[in-house]
């Protein structure tokens, strides 16, 4: 509940964004990490509480001016109490687990209320840290601490709150994402990065498909940086990109398996589907039944090529929906690896292959209406040697 209050609450979410370590426990605001000086002119940190008014399920106006404090007696600089605050000092247990030692009144100007938490607690912390800045200017309430999910929040699939999307104010853009299932089909390079940006996502359920196991190579060409006994266990690349995001969010689902005529039915479920495999044959079966199903997907494919001692090449993401479907027979190759392209011969380099995942999933986005999509196009390629970024296959 506590964090959800604060998500609820304009006030305490600016707080929070804003850095400050924020609690609710028993009806009472605790904000933990508020440095100060004590008499011995040495900085500490205390914990700032106060009063909690609600309406409902979010913050109202405070009903008082007045603010409690865990710690010594906050002073000045050099050493003497800040008496234009002092109220009362005698210890306080005002809630299970919260214990007090002093109270404190600074009235706001002009009618003696704070419109409401953001102008009391910033009054107070700027109160009790300034002299602590005074002898150490590094110190600070804004700690940008972790938050933590709460537990009995449903609708959450993240370990800790999304405070990017509050801190930017888009949460509501954000929900637009709240899809039930998303597939991505084949770990590589780039279905590895893809999987790095959709897990920062509210998706409910992320599948994960792919036979293969997770080796050596593997670890150049995908995010993050595993230990050498992580690459020891040879773990399923599904299962060991699970593990690596599931600190992060719940409701990663690994398939460690290929997708084939046989089990592709598994796929009539998703919401969503990202193609990352460059198997023509095992492609050509996903596609013709995705279409069959009526799902949306996206195919990513890369061709690299060595000339004169430096690589160069053409990047694809081509996008199938219900409103169009024409164009994928032409546009994606189903035909297995050659030997002319350095892509099908396992030659990836991880910032071609994130680049191509940036594109699908930023395409993605665009159909579910988190990016504004002026041209709506169904297939983009991007020219490394000219850096040239091409829309085609546009929907009317």
């Amino acid at each position: 509940m506590s964090q959800r209050l604060i998500n609820l609450s304009p006030d305490l979410t600016r707080l929070r964004n804003e850095g400050l370590d924020l609690e609710i426990r028993g009806g009472y605001l605790l904000v933990r990490d508020v440095p100060y000086v004590n008499a011995a002119r040495e900085v500490k940190r205390g914990i700032l509480v106060s009063t909690l008014t609600l309406a409902g399920d979010v913050t109202a106006q405070p009903d008082t001016h007045v603010a409690y404090f865990a710690g010594d007696h906050p002073c000045l600089a050099d050493g003497t109490e800040i008496s234009k605050i002092k109220h009362a000092s005698s210890p306080q247990t005002l809630a299970d687990g919260v214990v007090v030692q002093h109270s404190f009144s600074a009235k706001p100007k002009p009618n003696d209320q704070y419109a409401d938490y953001y102008a009391k607690v910033t009054t107070y912390v700027a109160i009790l840290s300034g002299p602590a800045q005074e002898i150490d200017p590094a110190v600070n309430a804004r700690t940008f601490s972790v938050v933590a999910s709460d537990n009995d929040d449903p609708d959450s699939v993240f370990n800790y709150i999304d405070t990017a999307s509050s801190r930017a104010q888009i949460s509501i853009v954000t929900k637009k994402l709240a899809l039930g299932r998303v597939a991505i089909v084949g770990l590589g390079g780039t279905g590895s990065y893809v999987l790095d940006l959709v897990v920062k996502t509210p998706v409910k359920e992320i599948h994960l498909f792919d036979g293969d196991t997770f080796l050596q190579h593997n670890a150049f060409r995908s995010p993050g940086a595993p230990s050498i006994e992580a690459l020891r266990e040879r773990l399923p690349k599904a299962t060991y990109f699970k593990n690596l995001y599931s600190p992060m969010r719940r409701g990663i689902i690994d398939h460690p398996e290929y997708i084939d005529a046989a089990s592709v039915a598994i796929l009539r479920n998703m919401d969503f589907v990202f193609l990352c495999l460059d198997k023509g044959a095992a492609k050509k079966t996903i596609v013709e039944n995705l279409e069959e199903f009526g799902l949306p997907f996206v195919d990513v494919g890369m061709g690299v090529n060595l000339s004169a001692d430096s690589l160069g090449g053409i990047l694809r993401v081509t996008t199938s929906t219900e409103k169009m479907r024409n164009h994928i027979h032409t546009r994606i190759s189903f035909v297995d690896g050659n030997a002319a392209n350095e892509y099908d011969r396992n030659i990836q380099i991880a910032d071609l292959n994130a680049l191509n995942a940036a594109l699908a999933v930023m395409k993605w986005k665009k159909l579910f209406g988190f990016y504004r999509d002026l041209k709506g196009e169904h297939h983009s390629t991007f020219s490394i040697d000219g850096n040239l970024l091409i829309n085609e296959e546009r929907q009317l």
